[in-house]
Parts: structure tokens; sequence; C-alpha cells
């Protein structure tokens, strides 16, 4: 079948050019072929003279309308790349196959064309699956265009194919790696945020161009440029973990409220920030502290790095956090178990002796030491069992840890001994916490009087050191006094025993 012949009113083609013409059409790199839509536009002519006005809602209403119009379109002829394309030997197998070729859901794509040819335009552009005829899925761009002369009929069509199967196939691979990509960062078990720090490093530059070399004063001078940078900050994007952890029920809640979750102490960390990226490090991690919007405390362990591809401008930086708040809590509760006696509350030996060390070296003098003993605890033990001397020394605890304040500490430093180390205490002062522990004791034994039988006694020794012997003379001194105290408490029991 030649190409169609030209209609009236048009240039004579010469029998030679209608050859090259059919030539030309057969040996074109593209699939390339003639169709009559003549019953189409009756068809949808017919439609319009019953009072049809939307056509896509009209096919959509009854879907079956779209395979009626897409079984009038009549193929006339195809060239060899079509042939190729989809693997038919010859045009006659196309033809009795198109069924196999074009199958699918394709109705999408069949309305918009069609919606196009309703709307008078004799040209459609489009996208669409078919289908070779060993099976392979075929990507195509459909072009097609009325040919000039059959503007009224519709009933020679010429329509292209480009193959985009390998476009398709690599976008549609992106498409799933952005979303593989996008899958891991959502569902990340750590916080992560994507910024724009681009305003930032501008900001840096322009004070860099006015000569500032010394960053660290640069800020120390002008607080208020931390600030600004702090400002300057660009959200672009986070991930439902970061979300979960700051309890924001959305991306906007949250960045409406940023000011109450980066404040305090985080505007010294940022500060340290930036001195990190003026010294060029664009890659960091710190422990900061930031807060949720219900107003907890988080320690963060945060990661920031600038994108290598973006280290000239830093509109792409990443930052991942890392809630440690429990394991803070865990070593801040190691760390006073370490410090602390589990039973009186208060610091334990190995801490008292740290801060003899310490204050031996240092001072500040004068340092007054109360070397405290609690009587009768070993009879108690032995009479009534360690449960009710346990319960004699908690209430020590409770006596020393109400009537020492710091920078003076009271310490368990044996089984029933205790002392108050007084940094800047002379010896009137020494005497007056004496006063005020046995004043606070006589309370506790009036409170506790009709809860057990025993009363708290103690044994009290004091010494002061001027700085001018070693502090370990003077600790010996109390100790001495205490047990001088001591005896004279046993003594006094015995003699009441007698009498």
């Amino acid at each position: 079948m030649a190409l169609p012949a030209a209609t009236s009113g048009s240039t004579p083609v010469s029998p030679s050019a209608a050859g090259d013409l059919d030539a030309m059409f057969d040996l074109a790199p593209v699939s390339l072929w003639i169709e009559d839509y003549g019953d189409l536009k009756r068809k949808l002519d017919g439609w319009r003279a019953e009072g049809i006005t939307d056509l896509v809602a009209h096919l959509q209403a009854e879907p079956q309308r779209i395979s009626d119009c897409m079984a009038l379109l009549k193929v006339l002829r195809v060239n060899q790349h079509t042939l190729k394309l989809f693997g038919a030997d010859s045009e006659q197998t196309l033809l009795g196959a198109l069924d196999r070729v074009f199958r699918g859901d394709m109705s999408a794509t069949v309305v918009h064309e069609l919606d196009q040819l309703w709307r008078g335009q004799l040209s459609f552009e489009s996208e669409t699956v078919n289908y070779a005829l060993d099976g392979r899925r075929l990507d195509v761009r459909v072009r097609a265009r009325v040919l000039p002369g059959y503007e009224d009929s519709w009933s020679r069509v010429l329509v292209a194919l480009d193959d985009v199967t390998e476009r398709v196939a690599a976008q549609r691979l992106r498409d799933e790696s952005a979303m593989y990509a996008r899958s891991l960062f959502d569902r990340s078990p750590v916080s992560l945020w994507v910024e724009d720090f681009s305003a930032v490093r501008s900001l840096m530059e322009t004070i860099r161009s006015r000569g500032i070399t010394d960053f660290a004063t640069f800020i120390k001078v002008h607080p208020d440029f931390v600030t600004r940078c702090m400002q300057e900050i660009r959200v672009i994007d986070v991930n439902h973990e970061t979300l979960r952890m700051f309890g924001a029920p959305d991306l906007q809640t949250l960045l409406g409220n940023l000011p109450r979750i980066f404040r305090d102490e985080m505007r010294e960390s940022f500060a340290e920030q930036l001195q990190d990226l003026w010294n060029g490090k664009t890659v960091q991690h710190r422990e900061v502290l930031n807060y949720s919007l219900s107003g907890e405390v988080l320690n963060i362990h945060m990661q920031f790095a600038v994108q290598d591809d973006r280290l000239d401008t830093w509109d792409l930086v990443l930052v991942s956090l890392v809630d440690i708040t429990a394991r803070k809590k865990a070593e801040a509760y190691l760390e006073y178990l370490g410090k602390h006696d589990v039973l009186t509350q208060l610091c334990n030996r190995t801490y008292y002796t740290e801060e003899l060390n310490r204050l031996s070296r240092k001072g500040p003098w004068p340092v007054s030491i109360v070397a405290i003993d609690l009587n009768g605890l070993k009879q108690v033990n032995d009479l009534e069992g360690h449960a009710a001397g346990d319960t004699l020394l908690r209430r020590m605890g409770e006596v020393l840890d109400k009537a020492v304040d710091l920078p003076a500490w009271p310490a368990r430093i044996g089984g029933d001994e205790f002392a108050v180390l007084l940094p800047m205490t002379d010896e009137r002062g020494a005497e007056a916490m004496r006063e005020r522990i046995l004043t606070l004791l006589e309370m506790n034994n009036q409170f506790h009087a009709g809860q057990s039988g025993h009363a708290l006694s103690l044994a009290i020794g004091l010494a002061t050191c001027h700085g001018d012997e070693p502090l370990e003379a003077a600790l010996q001194r109390a100790d001495r006094a205490m047990y001088e105290d001591k005896s004279r408490y046993y003594e006094s029991t015995e003699a009441d025993r007698r009498r």
C-alpha cells in the first residue's frame, strides 16, 4: 500500500517523488504507523450530538467505552522499523496480533489522547506501554498527527513510536533508589536532619574578608554573631525518629518550635561548632543538651557533616542525633555509687580520701575535721540483728545530711565511723558544727522515740589545721578526741549499769 496521494488544492507529487516518500516511510529509523481514525471520529461526533460535553467523565463512567473506541482504530500500514521493534516477521503477522501488542492498562493514556482529539487538537503526544510479540515490555513515546487534507475525516493519521524503554528503566531504577534512600532516611532509628548552612558560611566569609583571624575572640566580643548564625540555619528535612524524639506531631510543629529545642547550654556548644567550621573542620561530633517540646532534657551525641560535594557552599549538611540520656543517667548513677554510701546516702570513704588528698595540697585553709563514731551499734547488731543496726545508720545519715551544708560535707568512712570535712572553717566553726549535729540528733531521737527503743548516741572529736602542719596530723587529733569522748561514754554507761 502506497502513502496517501496529495489531495485537491495541494501541490501535485510526481510518481518518482511519491516513490521516494514511500521508501522514506518504510526505511525511517523510527516506528511509523498509518492509521484510520474515521470510525472514531464518527463515534465522537455522535456523542457530541447527543449532548456529551465532558468526554473524560463520559469514558470513565463506563470503562467499556474506552475499549470500544480503541477497537475503532484501523492500522493501514507500518514500516520496517516497527516490525523489528515488535519482533514481527511481516506486516500481516503484526496486524494479526495487535491484541498482544496493545494490552495491559492503557486506558489512562488512551483517555488522554481521545480528550485531546475531542478538544479539536489534530495531534497529540503521550507515553504508554506496548508489548513485543515475544512478550517484551516496551515503553514508548507516542506522537500522532492527522495528515494534512484529512482533517475532516481523520482517515489518515501518522503515528510515530519512540522506544524509550531504556530511559524509562533507568528512571525507574533512579526512582527506586531514591525511594530506598528515602525509606532508610525516614525509618532510621537515629534522628536525622538535613540542613542548609550556606547563610552561616556567608556570614563567616564576610567577617573573614574584614581581616578577622582570631575567631574565638571575635565571638566572645560579639556574642550576637553566634545568635545570628543559629537563626540563619535552614532545616530542610527531618525523619520520623526526630519527630518522636522531640515529641512533635509533624515537621511544621517541630520547625515552629526550634527555639524551645535548641536553647540554654546549646549556645555554647554551637559556638564551639562554629569555631571548628572556621578552622575547616566540616565533620564534627560532640555531646550536647537539647530539649523536647515537653521540656524534658535530652542528652545528645551529635554528628555533623557537610557533604563532600557541597564543601564550597555548605548548603547540604547531614546531622545525626543519638539520644544518650539513659546512658548519661546510668553513668551518673554509677558515679554516684562510686562516691556515696548506699545505706546512708552520704559520701563514702573513697570520696573522703580523695578530698582529704585534695585539701592537703590546696586547702583552702583553715580546714576543720569532725570525727564521729556511733555508740552502741555493735550491741544493737548482736542483740537485734543487722536490720536494726541499719536503721540506726540510716537515721545517722539523715541527721548529718540536714546538719551539714556546702562547701562542707559528711561521709561514712567505716561501719560506725563518720566524718565531716569543713574547708575554710576554724575552731569556732567546728564547735558550731558539733552543736548543730547534737541539736538535730536530739530532734531525731525525739521523733523516733515511739518507733524504736534506741536513741542515737555519738562520740565526737574536733581538730583544725591552719596549713602549718600536715592535714593528717589534724585528722589524728580529731580521732584521738573522738576516742576519748567514746571512752567517757562507755565509762558513764558502765557506772549507770552498776548503779
